[in-house]
């Protein structure tokens, strides 16, 4: 299975000798297999999960997608769409706080486990996101098609 390169923006500190990097060029999938027992197929190694504050959210581009992962105060996780159903806006750049994200551009709020909308009709694809030895790993399929 051919991958793109994840891009992860802006750069993030320094990481450990032998640590995947969203700023790699090799392939995730090679590499999540050579350093993490636990990897599979569906899955993408983010990298450490130390690049998200806590109570924030981050874009991640592969294969030509943009996810937001976001991780709360309380450390949960949560991965959906970046694109903001309404106008594209993007959602990690939003205000994270109990279990929901607002978008930046126009205030609509959208609930991070199931991905819709709140306020208005829309909803943003979730994907299964959780953290592994200090990495993020989310599975490539979506769990809400909306």
């Amino acid at each position: 299975m051919n991958h793109s390169p994840i891009t992860q923006t802006p750069p993030k500190p320094s990481r450990p000798q032998n640590a995947w990097s969203p700023m790699d060029s090799t392939d995730p999938i090679d590499s999540m297999n050579s350093m993490d027992p636990i990897a599979s197929t569906d899955q993408i190694d983010l990298g450490p999960i130390d690049f998200i504050p806590l109570g924030e959210g981050r874009a991640y581009t592969f294969g030509g997608k943009t996810i937001a992962v976001f991780r709360q105060r309380d450390e949960h996780l949560f991965a959906t769409d970046n694109a903001c159903p309404h106008k594209a806006g993007p959602l990690a750049d939003g205000l994270l706080g109990s279990g929901k994200v607002i978008c930046p551009l126009h205030m609509w709020k959208i609930d991070l486990e199931t991905g819709q909308c709140l306020s208005e009709d829309g909803a943003v694809r979730t994907y299964p996101v959780r953290a592994a030895n200090g990495r993020i790993l989310v599975t490539l399929t979506s769990t809400l098609t909306p």
